[in-house]
């Protein structure tokens, strides 16, 4: 085998020398953008934990806003079955103010009839009392008196009775009236 020789030749200093210089500004190109690199990365880190600081506190926001919302939804369900509770008792009360006034209105409209049939009773008594003397015999008048006697006792007792169910029908409307209003208190002090 031959061995051929290649001879190097060796550089020049001045290739060398603009050989360094290149390599040197390549060196120091490569470390200025090495360290552009590493200030654009600190800024971008620094940017990313504002944004996962700014993140944190959204979040810490929506979670805050999220629970002051459904705070304010069980209030608005907690006023609206209070209102229909309201509504219900109103309208109940309204039915029972209209059931005791019709029984008012009843009981005044039968005891006027009642006060009407007594007058007219008690006019035909007198009536009859004037010409008493011609209809009836002295010996028959004990009896007669005595049977109008009875009768307007039986009336007076029809008219006390009827006045005792107004009185009670009063009171009953004043008491429902009376324990309504302490209700409505009693609510709203809820």
């Amino acid at each position: 085998m031959s061995m051929i020789h290649v001879r190097r030749t060796e550089p020049k200093p001045d290739e060398l020398f603009i050989e360094l210089r290149k390599l040197q500004q390549a060196k120091k190109d490569l470390e200025d953008e090495l360290m552009e690199t590493m200030l654009l990365r600190s800024t971008r880190m620094e940017e990313e934990d504002a944004l996962n600081a700014e993140a944190l506190h959204l979040e810490g926001l929506l979670n805050e806003k999220e629970e002051i919302n459904r705070s304010l939804q069980l209030t608005c369900e907690d006023f609206k079955q209070k209102a229909q509770r309201q509504l219900e008792q109103n309208h109940q009360k309204e039915e029972l103010m209209n059931q005791y006034c019709c029984q008012i209105e009843e009981t005044k409209l039968k005891h006027r009839k009642i006060r009407m049939k007594f007058q007219n009773q008690l006019l035909q008594l007198m009536e009859q009392h004037k010409s008493l003397s011609t209809v009836f015999t002295p010996q028959r008048l004990p009896a007669e008196i005595e049977s109008a006697v009875y009768t307007t006792e039986q009336l007076l007792k029809a008219e006390q009775q009827k006045l005792e169910q107004l009185t009670k029908l009063l009171g009953r409307l004043s008491h429902t009236q009376t324990g309504e209003m302490q209700m409505d208190t009693s609510d709203k002090a809820s």
